[in-house]
């Protein structure tokens, strides 16, 4: 049995990790190479930075920071935010990132999955899929979930696939920073219809939600920053508790 992953999600916003609920009423919550660190020493397997910059020297900060995590953290880092291109996804894969996602420019330019995956393989690109949903059907967003646009989860996420993502992260927006729970459900269906590795993320609040996900769910990771960053549920007590429920964990 392939073991399931535990992965700190970590919003940068100039340099600084930040969180909120719904990408909104954003509050610091600490440095974003000093938390990272803190996670790797704690058991988690990878972890991902998303660039919430809304300025050009934000996004040279992120380059700039991606440098000194790879220099002081020695588990793989997906990053992800503003990844418009192949020099975008280029530049930061150079700075030491693992891997790059991306989620609103692959919807505007759906190629770019196949331009960076043949530039640099597969295993290098997760497909980030933000969606939420309307009238009974989910509806893939940008902007933080608050543009809808004409892409159905399902399809996009195969679409995403046979384009050459080697992940796809799917984050339910109607369940983001609430730790409800996940849309369970629905990880089953997208994780037992496509062949690789999904990662659920939005809506962790306890060791049962995790758990939940990655066994009913069929989700390959667990991604999730609030229970985190607040101390709520650590890293090593998370592990031991899905260790003992039977699932396969990386310890």
């Amino acid at each position: 049995m392939v073991a399931k992953r535990i992965i700190p999600c970590l919003d940068v916003r100039d340099g600084k990790t930040v969180k909120g609920v719904h990408f909104l009423d954003l509050r610091e919550v600490g440095d974003a190479v000093d938390l990272g660190a803190k996670y790797a020493a704690e058991g988690a397997d990878e972890l991902v930075y998303l660039d919430i910059s809304a300025t050009l020297e934000g996004r040279k900060t992120f380059t700039r920071l991606v440098s000194s995590i790879s220099e002081r953290i020695d588990i793989p880092f997906t990053v992800g935010g503003g990844i418009s291109s192949l020099a975008d996804a280029a530049r930061l894969l150079e700075a030491g990132a693992d891997k790059v996602s991306i989620n609103s420019a692959a919807i505007r330019t759906p190629g770019l999955i196949d331009e960076i995956a043949g530039h640099f393989g597969n295993q290098f690109v997760v497909v980030a899929i933000d969606a939420r949903k309307i009238g009974g059907r989910w509806t893939a967003t940008t902007h933080g979930g608050s543009r809808p646009t004409d892409r159905e989860l399902f399809s996009w996420a195969h679409e995403a696939q046979e384009r050459g993502a080697g992940e796809i992260l799917f984050t339910s927006m109607d369940h983001d920073g609430t730790k409800r729970g996940y849309p369970v459900p629905t990880f089953a269906a997208l994780c037992g219809s496509l062949t690789i590795p999904v990662i659920a993320s939005g809506g962790a609040g306890s060791i049962g939600d995790i758990a939940e996900v990655l066994t009913e769910g069929k989700a390959d990771a667990a991604l999730a920053a609030s229970i985190f960053h607040y101390g709520e549920i650590p890293i090593p007590t998370l592990k031991a508790a899905l260790a003992a429920r039977g699932i396969a964990i990386r310890q």
